[in-house]
């Protein structure tokens, strides 16, 4: 164990109880954030999830699955997406979707969700948070279609995807979609391409032992000497060095 990795499990250790993250999160009224457990029931939420499922306080919510919690649709693919986590371990990113707005109205966000890992190596439950988009030049169809876009970029990393392509998909001209990305990632949309790539690139690297040229093909590059150029103009050092750094740490 590197003497970051050693560090920080010293001072997780020396606490006293769990980390008081939800108040963190209860004074940023356009972000939902939450902890659920191997079962998908709420561990942690913050007063603004609560509020917004009509809830007197977030003591409420524990103990309560999404579908639970949520009135169908939105219930039954928040729980699908917490399935897929748990029996897989792989994160959510970057994913666009409807969620409670304020009042009880739904409206577009951005939702991130991780795996908590167990002291035994296995998914021991989810946390995330949903950020709110007010953008209101958007229409509720703009995002819609973009949403099958970004999604596809996620789902089909590994092949050789064009922005016409995609753009189409969204049912916008490149131009259109390379103004949408840039406004929800602040990225161009060959940046946000290169970005899905890298993140999955840096996943393999440190979660296996497949040659580099391998991962390079399931990344959606058609040779190592490409993906090792991008990954280093990306990250700062070559997917070799990355290697070698996550397993110091």
């Amino acid at each position: 164990m590197g003497k970051a990795a050693s560090l920080r499990k010293s001072f997780f250790e020396s606490l006293d109880g769990i980390l008081p993250v939800d108040r963190l999160f209860d004074g940023v009224p356009d972000i939902v954030f939450f902890i659920k457990d191997a079962d998908g029931r709420y561990m942690a939420v913050n007063d603004t999830l609560a509020a917004r499922c009509g809830l007197a306080d977030k003591e409420a919510a524990l103990g309560l699955t999404a579908e639970e919690l949520f009135p169908p649709p939105l219930g039954n693919a928040f729980a699908l997406q917490d399935r897929e986590i748990l029996r897989g371990g792989n994160p959510i990113r970057d994913h666009l979707e409807l969620h409670l707005y304020p009042g009880g109205r739904s409206g577009w966000c951005l939702t991130f969700k991780e795996p908590v890992m167990g002291k035994n190596g296995q998914v021991a439950g989810i946390c995330g948070i949903s950020r709110d988009l007010h953008s209101p030049g958007e229409q509720g169809e703009d995002f819609a279609a973009l949403s099958g876009a970004v999604d596809y970029i996620h789902r089909h990393y590994d092949e050789a995807l064009r922005l016409p392509g995609l753009a189409e998909m969204a049912g916008l001209s490149v131009y259109q979609f390379d103004q949408r990305i840039r406004s929800l990632f602040h990225v161009t949309a060959g940046q946000y391409l290169v970005k899905v790539r890298i993140d999955a690139a840096c996943k393999c690297l440190s979660g296996s032992n497949e040659p580099i040229a391998q991962i390079a093909l399931s990344c959606g590059y058609s040779d190592q000497s490409a993906f090792s150029r991008q990954f280093k103009q990306a990250v700062g050092i070559s997917p070799l060095a990355y290697r070698k750094k996550v397993a110091r740490d």
